[in-house]
């Protein structure tokens, strides 16, 4: 598997469990290891975003790009 599609399964699902830490524990909670969970969870699913965003750019640049065509006469037809 290529490092870049790598990189972007593996931010995917960092963002998931970002979202799932986030959205499972209600506002409100008096209790600090919730509160630290849900902080984690927006830490989480920020640097998944992140990752997932280097994958995607890692994709863009390593691509194959079209070979240079060397032959730059003109022919005129007339």
């Amino acid at each position: 598997m290529k490092t870049e599609s790598l990189l972007t399964i593996i931010g995917a699902i960092m963002f998931i469990i970002g979202l799932i830490l986030f959205y499972s524990i209600q506002i409100g909670q008096t209790d600090s290891n919730l509160q630290f969970a849900k902080n984690m969870g927006t830490f989480i699913g920020l640097i998944g975003i992140g990752v997932t965003f280097a994958g995607i750019v890692i994709s863009l640049i390593s691509r194959n790009a079209p070979p240079i065509q060397k032959n730059f006469d003109i022919e005129n037809k007339e």
